[in-house]
């Protein structure tokens, strides 16, 4: 029978509230998380020696150079911007610390904090043409890649540099010092990585300086009229990304001993899928830490699980592809269910 419901007029009508279980779901690290679990699951299942401590010690060993790209990309892809140079200045940084230290032009020390400045500046320069000359961040950090790259080459002239005469320095140790714990082998490079995670959670969830970066990608209009100052919020982030870009690249140099100038080849649009895959939304406005870091895993993790069951390598990029397709697609539907029931 149906029953009718008398409603007085004036009276507002009932607000249809998200479900419990529909909000949980829309929070930007669920989805990751959960994937997560089913590949670790599904890899050690297959696999068991996928969960052994020599492999998860050589997949923390290249992830965290990732990651450590990763994070501020997160914070510049909230604010709405791209960055496409940061593979670039990953392999040009290392070329250059080596190339002043191995010329005896610097000490190493110095060679190091150069080398960060100089990626301060590139960063600076994307910024400046983004915000000040109003050029979309896509095409400006596209043009710094090719002449970043293109001077690494032309400084080696196409050949790695040699890293092997830093062995034994306090600056390589306190970077990416090896580090043995029981059966796992670790580098200081995970520590920084951690440490950079929590730093910028806590500045992007706990701080009026995410407020501003959220405000920036998510309504730039309605920012600027409240008062945040976005050209400069956007300048810091592009001068933040290409200097862990560049730290990145020099630990990666101590690691494998070797700086190519060909190194970080491909790595922007890696860590793009991460970010994304960790529910940063592609237009900005929203993102977290928490889901790029677990991004990071799902995707290195993956490369990992890949190898060991026997899958080529160059399949890689058809799983990548396909988990972002899948991401979107879930955040778009969730979206829609949000407002549907909002």
């Amino acid at each position: 029978m149906l029953k009718l419901v008398k409603v007085e007029a004036g009276s507002p009508l009932p607000v249809r509230r998200p479900s419990r279980l529909l909000r949980l779901l829309a929070r930007p690290e669920v989805g990751p998380l959960i994937l997560l679990v089913l590949e670790l699951s599904a890899f050690g299942t297959i696999r068991p020696l996928y969960l052994s401590p020599f492999n998860i010690s050589n997949v923390l060993d290249f992830t965290v150079e990732l990651g450590l790209i990763a994070l501020p990309t997160t914070l510049l892809m909230i604010a709405g911007e791209f960055d496409l140079s940061v593979g670039s200045v990953f392999g040009f940084s290392a070329v250059l610390m080596w190339t002043l230290f191995n010329s005896g032009a610097t000490s190493l020390g110095l060679a190091f904090v150069i080398t960060l400045a100089v990626a301060g500046g590139i960063g600076l320069i994307n910024g400046w043409f983004v915000t000040q000359v109003k050029v979309s961040s896509f095409l400006v950090t596209l043009g710094t890649l090719l002449v970043v790259r293109g001077a690494a080459l032309y400084l080696t002239q196409g050949f790695p540099q040699r890293t092997w005469s830093a062995a034994g320095s306090r600056l390589a140790a306190v970077l990416a010092g090896e580090i043995h714990i029981g059966r796992f082998h670790i580098y200081m490079s995970l520590f920084w990585f951690i440490a950079a995670a929590i730093v910028l959670h806590y500045v992007l969830a706990e701080t009026k300086t995410g407020n501003w970066i959220q405000a920036a990608g998510g309504n730039p209009s309605s920012a600027l009229a409240r008062g945040v100052n976005v050209g400069r919020t956007k300048m810091v982030l592009f001068v933040l990304t290409a200097m862990m870009a560049a730290a990145s690249g020099i630990i990666s140099s101590i690691r494998t001993s070797a700086a190519n100038p060909n190194s970080g080849t491909g790595y922007e649009l890696e860590v793009i899928a991460m970010v994304v895959i960790g529910g940063t939304a592609l237009t900005g406005g929203r993102g977290t830490i928490i889901g790029t870091v677990l991004g990071i895993f799902i995707l290195r993790s993956m490369h990992s699980g890949l190898v060991m069951i026997g899958v080529p390598g160059l399949a890689y990029e058809i799983f990548v592809g396909a988990i972002i397709l899948a991401m979107v697609a879930l955040q778009a539907w969730l979206d829609r269910r949000q407002q549907a029931e909002g």
